[in-house]
């Protein structure tokens, strides 16, 4: 094992541009921040699978978003998992980590076989970028669509964003030589530059979905799947190394292209729950709403589902009517 690779790479993005073809990207390595957001909970192999793709996409997408700002992807659908959502926050300051948390909520008892995406039924993809107090978010949904959430995701752009975009995920529990079974997971995320006229009307994939292959014509189609079929040769071992770094990775699949790398962004699992939070959102309720959630032990209780952390309060203390100081 390259040790200086994997403490060098993992929990980083690493943004990337394609000179010759005027294509954009990054590659993603997440190790300790899965792990983080997998242990909080106990999840079934399937359920952690699912968690694991939307935090690699979390990554990848969220390098982009402004210090301070907030982004959030959201899977909702009407089979066994009900709904995945990440939050990423971007950094505090230049060259602070980013933090990403994720957590999912499904019918244990409706769960069936091994393959992931087989719990995922009817619903929608979607993300939300949130700028900060007093900016209203954006938010854009897209149908979900194909066989995996990477590829409601390269919907999501190519229909929100009008932007051809691919994923090459790979992401499982691993076993080093001398340590435990973690999980980690590794991915390239590429996207052609914007054209300067949208496509207008419908595309060519079901019901009229707009398809990558639908924004992209001339030059810019023959870039787009000269990059395409690059991106195909990458091994799944060369996604999550810790032994192929990124750049390695890159000049290897994109020597021809001219790559040309930027800063990495480092990322961490963290969450943004406190008690003053739980209380904010406690603030709306009277007194007899209160006594109401007051266990039978005198506390108010609430549990974060992302982190799991778990808070006590008294109840004379929160509402709107509270007596006494917190």
């Amino acid at each position: 094992m390259n040790i200086g690779s994997k403490l060098a790479w993992d929990d980083t993005v690493l943004p990337f541009q394609l000179d010759n073809s005027d294509i954009r990207g990054r590659v993603a390595r997440l190790d300790g921040v899965l792990d983080g957001i997998l242990k909080q909970h106990d999840y079934p192999p399937v359920v952690e699978a699912l968690v694991a793709e939307m935090a690699l996409l979390t990554a990848l997408i969220g390098q982009t978003i402004k210090l301070r700002w907030k982004l959030q992807l959201q899977l909702q659908t009407d089979g066994p998992v009900r709904m995945i959502a990440t939050d990423y926050y971007g950094p505090d300051a230049e060259g602070a980590p980013a933090r990403i948390r994720a957590y999912a909520s499904y019918d244990r008892d409706r769960l069936q076989g091994d393959v992931p995406m087989d719990q995922v039924g009817k619903g929608y993809f979607a993300i939300v970028i949130d700028q900060g107090a007093g900016m209203t978010p954006y938010q854009g949904i897209t149908p979900v669509a194909g066989d995996s959430i990477a590829r409601s995701a390269e919907a999501y752009f190519a229909q929100s964003e009008q932007l051809p975009t691919r994923f090459a995920l790979s992401f499982g529990r691993s076993i080093e030589p001398g340590g435990d079974e973690h999980w980690r997971g590794g991915g390239v995320m590429i996207q052609a530059m914007p054209k300067a006229s949208p496509l207008s009307g419908g595309g060519s994939g079901d019901a009229g979905l707009i398809l990558a292959t639908d924004l992209v014509d001339g030059d810019q189609e023959e870039d787009w799947t000269r990059v395409n079929l690059h991106l195909d040769t990458v091994e799944e071992l060369e996604l999550t190394g810790p032994n192929v770094a990124p750049t390695d990775l890159l000049v290897r699949l994109f020597h021809e292209e001219n790559p040309r790398v930027f800063d990495a962004q480092p990322v961490r699992f963290g969450c943004s729950c406190s008690e003053d939070k739980v209380r904010q959102s406690l603030s709306i309720y009277s007194a007899k709403d209160i006594a109401k959630m007051t266990t039978e032990d005198g506390k108010v209780t609430a549990d974060c589902q992302f982190c799991g952390a778990h808070y006590e309060m008294d109840p004379a203390s929160v509402g709107f009517e509270a007596t006494k100081d917190a």
